[in-house]
């Protein structure tokens, strides 16, 4: 009886197959895309932007209880992508882990610790037969008082590093691409320039012109350290400035 060369090694998270490949962790990145959005994130000087679709799959559902965007601290919070009930999963253990350290030492967890975690304990979930990796993309942010504004990314393999912009979902190479070509030579962002760029780019790898409430938009800012989402308002006034730029 013949079989591929990757029969049997994608039913166990724990065994590697011949080629060094963990399937069940490649299955958890196309979990990420399952629903179908793209998510954005851009550092500016002084801000960071999120920017992430909202599609609300049935009509029957109160549009205001869909979302990606959830706040872990005053301070810090993050856009997750993928499988929304391993997301609130995930936020709650965040939650967990910043409020601890808090309790322990006195003072707010750094973004750069709570990412390091958050991806430590990713990283166990790939080591054991009882367990699964979480099929989530987080988008992690804040203002740090050392070192300004921080953006990073934590996925299933328990990697994570800090971006200038980045992006997540299914078109999430498209959107690198874009942010590469516009922060070619790393250019200074205002705030106002950092929610164009990202909303900019959600539209153009979309190939759509969003409405407000199409998309949901996350900032923090050096002068007001509180991660908050845009009311629909404050969005279409930037809608409408790169409407008008364009």
């Amino acid at each position: 009886m013949s079989r591929g060369p990757s029969a049997g090694y994608d039913r166990y998270i724990t065994i590697f197959s011949p080629e060094g490949r963990l399937y069940q962790v490649e299955y958890a990145f196309k979990a990420i895309k399952t629903p179908a959005i793209t998510s954005v994130g851009v550092r500016g000087v002084d801000s960071v932007c999120l920017v992430t679709q909202k599609k609300v799959p049935d009509k029957l559902l109160k549009a205001e209880t869909v979302t990606h965007v959830f706040k872990i601290t005053k301070n810090i919070g993050c856009i997750m992508i993928g499988n929304i009930a391993d997301a609130r999963s995930k936020v709650q253990r965040a939650r967990y882990e910043a409020a601890n350290f808090e309790f322990k030492f006195g003072y707010e967890v750094p973004i750069s610790y709570l990412a390091k975690r958050m991806a430590d304990l990713a990283q166990i979930f790939t080591q054991y037969a009882g367990m699964r990796p979480m099929g989530v993309n987080m988008l992690l942010t804040g203002i740090d008082v050392e070192q300004g504004p921080q953006l990073y990314k934590i996925d299933p393999a328990g990697y994570y590093v800090g971006y200038h912009a980045t992006s997540a979902g299914q078109k999430e190479t498209e959107a690198t691409n874009f942010l590469e070509k516009k922060l070619k030579g790393h250019p200074e962002l205002s705030y106002k320039d950092t929610v164009q760029l990202a909303i900019t780019t959600l539209q153009t790898v979309a190939s759509a012109e969003f409405k407000s409430d199409e998309i949901e938009v996350a900032v923090v800012t050096q002068d007001n350290r509180a991660f908050r989402k845009l009311t629909n308002e404050e969005v279409d006034v930037f809608l409408t400035q790169i409407a008008e730029r364009d």
